[in-house]
């Protein structure tokens, strides 16, 4: 894998985003150089925590629009639908429901699809420099495919970060819950890490049903049904960009850089 560096040490995994001249966007290849490095932390009777940083200056900005996948012509929805039911829900799903207790480490900018890398970690530890956004309603989209924004900021400012396209600061995010750690960006690793070997010590049996139970009550208050509605009324922002320009977004970027550039 060249996207993904993958390491284990003394029962942790430690997983890489490894772009970071492009910000650790998200092509196929990295997503799935990362789904099979959770797979194998899943797989590895070895491995009692996983640990998800990034190299470089931003933690991920969020999907490689300039990445090109095989598509028929011209684009369906239902071609649409499947590929990101695959690469984009479906991946983030199975990364949250890995019986083993992850950890994101996050600086800089975590935009948009970067959010779909961190949500489904269990812990996240954030750099004082953090910042988390998802500014797609620019491309006539309401919200990343792994809609968690309720569920991670409140409603109240789920609403308020994607009508506005705006960011929320690490400390905002510790405030709201979806953050656990703050810390200084030369402390990150050290801080995850730190945290990783704590959780490692613990019976890995009992990490497992910890995270069931927590995951389970989430789900039985509706999480995962929640996350499959938004996911459907996301696909109508592609059909109705479809409907209107032939494309599949109705795509603002320099729009979308100015405003990301102004926060």
């Amino acid at each position: 894998m060249t996207n993904v560096i993958y390491e284990v040490a003394d029962s942790v995994a430690v997983m890489t985003l490894n772009r970071p001249e492009a910000a650790n966007a998200q092509n196929r290849a990295l997503l799935d150089e990362l789904d099979a490095a959770w797979r194998e932390a899943e797989a590895d009777d070895q491995v009692r925590v996983i640990v998800l940083r990034a190299n470089g200056r931003h933690f991920s900005a969020g999907h490689d629009l300039k990445d090109r996948w095989p598509a028929p012509e011209p684009v369906t929805l239902e071609w649409i639908y499947n590929a990101e039911a695959q690469r984009f829900l479906g991946y983030a799903l199975r990364w949250r429901n890995i019986p083993k207790p992850s950890i994101a480490a996050v600086q800089g900018k975590c935009i948009a699809a970067g959010l779909m890398l961190c949500w489904p970690c269990d812990l996240i530890v954030a750099a004082e420099n953090a910042e988390f956004s998802d500014p797609v309603a620019l491309m006539g989209i309401g919200g990343v495919e792994y809609h968690g924004h309720t569920w991670e900021f409140g409603a109240r400012k789920a609403k308020e970060i994607l009508f506005t396209g705006g960011s929320i600061t690490a400390e905002e995010a510790a405030r709201c819950g979806m953050v656990n750690h703050v810390v200084p960006l030369d402390e990150l690793d050290d801080k995850a890490e730190e945290l990783a070997r704590r959780i490692a010590r613990m019976p890995p049996f009992a990490l497992r049903q910890v995270k069931r139970a927590v995951n389970q009550t989430l789900d039985v208050q509706g999480f995962h049904a929640a996350i499959q509605s938004a996911f459907d009324i996301h696909q109508t922002g592609h059909g109705n960009a479809l409907s209107v320009s032939g494309s599949a977004m109705l795509t603002w970027l320099d729009g979308m850089k100015d405003k990301l550039k102004s926060e």
